[in-house]
């Protein structure tokens, strides 16, 4: 499955919006988005997907996929499935939930799954990369509770986002979109007139004003 093939599934189902007015998470505006959320009703593109980050780590010897919640978890079970099926034994998945600390945000594993970490090699999974910031404290939470991570895997990489930001050995993604955005005060799409998708991102929220 090669990144034009990634690229060519998310546009088939919805996923990948292109040519238009988008306001980000941020605040920012851009031209491009990548909705994750319609990809995951549909399973097979799903987990033809995640089956290309196991072929890629089948050699790893992972033990253990986790992602974030939400989207993290689907990619978890799909890839943690595919890989067991390659290497012929039970590869589990967990997900890692969001919590606050002293220090702000975090990500901790609950339900016992720390337990299920510990002495374990673990492939961290996430879906869209722009930041990093979920993925990061999936690392931390990971290695908190005894795992080690020998690398983490993306669906799509938005942020040119580098292994060593993610503190991890390795990072594959399938597919890279460049994130271009502008403060809404200097967006050229609104200077010209180009209407704000309100049904994707904060669209909606910021032309409520």
């Amino acid at each position: 499955m090669t990144e034009t093939d990634v690229l060519e599934t998310l546009a088939r189902v919805g996923a990948l919006v292109t040519g238009d007015h988008i306001v980000y998470t941020s605040g920012r505006h851009g031209s491009s988005y990548v909705n994750k959320d319609a990809l995951y009703p549909h399973t097979s593109a799903t987990g033809d997907a995640c089956a290309q980050i196991a072929r890629h780590f089948a050699a790893a010897g992972i033990e253990v996929v986790a992602g974030p919640t939400v989207g993290g978890v689907i990619m978890a079970q799909w890839t943690a499935h595919h890989l067991g099926q390659l290497l012929g034994h039970e590869v589990l998945a967990v997900y890692a939930e969001e919590e606050q600390s002293e220090l702000g945000k975090a990500r901790a594993f609950r339900r016992g799954y720390d337990a299920l970490l510990a002495g374990r090699r673990v492939l961290v999974v996430e879906d869209i990369l722009t930041t990093g910031g979920s993925a990061r404290m999936v690392v931390q939470a990971v290695e908190q509770a005894g795992g080690t991570v020998v690398g983490v895997a993306a669906l799509c990489n938005r942020g040119g986002i580098t292994a060593d930001l993610l503190g991890a050995p390795e990072l594959y993604s399938l597919a890279s979109v460049p994130l271009e955005s502008w403060s809404a005060e200097e967006c050229p799409l609104c200077a010209s007139g180009v209407p704000v998708n309100t049904r994707l991102g904060k669209g909606a929220a910021f032309v409520k004003g």
